[in-house]
């Protein structure tokens, strides 16, 4: 008798015991998930990716016109120069346009699902982005003054994609596999410069718009649940 009391005791000891570390594990699961969102910056729109895609894609077509067209000028330095003007002014347009269409975005899906637009997590992204597109801009810009256009576009295309890699750790883990795509994609055209104009089309375009519908779902999916 006293042998199956202890042996009940026991069962009922270890059973209690796992059930309190099953609920401590959880707690600790919870807890890790919290940190996680809070240092995570969730809030972009899969929208503004479509249409930073959109913009690329209608800057790529007037960027042909203007290396096609054959600028009047007195010597063939100046025809260059003309068209790296208008170029380097195209490329600040779309620039700035995907930049404000991508941040009144975010600001208005951060403020329906009611988080905080500056915070720890935004911080970490910003920060982790401007590391390598502070460093490739530099770099763009010294090869522009000197004469180096062949690599410009396969710089835009890698530095962009270290950047995406760098920050995807705090923002959405689908961004590690688009940095990666854009990097690909500008190895290739460092191999392929002729084609240059059609892959930076490709990266920031084509791949954009992608990435951005598959947001578009995951969010509709989440918004279902």
């Amino acid at each position: 008798m006293e042998i199956t009391l202890l042996l009940f005791y026991f069962v009922f000891q270890s059973t209690f015991n796992m059930n309190e570390q099953d609920k401590l594990l959880g707690e600790l699961k919870n807890i890790r998930e919290i940190m996680e969102r809070s240092s995570r910056f969730l809030s972009l729109s899969g929208l503004s990716g479509i249409l930073v895609g959109i913009y690329a894609l209608i800057g790529a077509f007037f960027a042909s016109l203007i290396i096609d067209t054959q600028i009047p000028a007195s010597g063939q330095p100046e025809n260059v120069n003309d068209k790296i003007i208008l170029l380097s002014i195209l490329g600040l347009s779309v620039l700035t346009l995907s930049l404000l269409t991508i941040f009144l975005l975010t600001i208005k899906k951060a403020r329906k699902q009611q988080k905080q637009i500056w915070g720890p997590g935004s911080k970490l992204l910003l920060f982790n982005l401007l590391i390598p597109l502070v460093t490739g801009g530099v770099m763009i810009l010294t090869l522009t003054v000197r004469g180096y256009y062949d690599i410009i576009i396969p710089c835009f295309l890698i530095f962009y994609g270290l950047a995406l890699v760098n920050a995807a750790k705090y923002t959405r883990p689908e961004i590690l596999g688009l940095g990666i795509i854009e990097i690909v994609i500008g190895l290739i055209a460092v191999i392929f410069s002729d084609f240059g104009l059609y892959l930076w089309a490709t990266g920031f375009g084509i791949v954009h718009i992608v990435y951005g519908f598959i947001f578009l779902q995951k969010e509709t999916k989440n918004q279902v649940k």
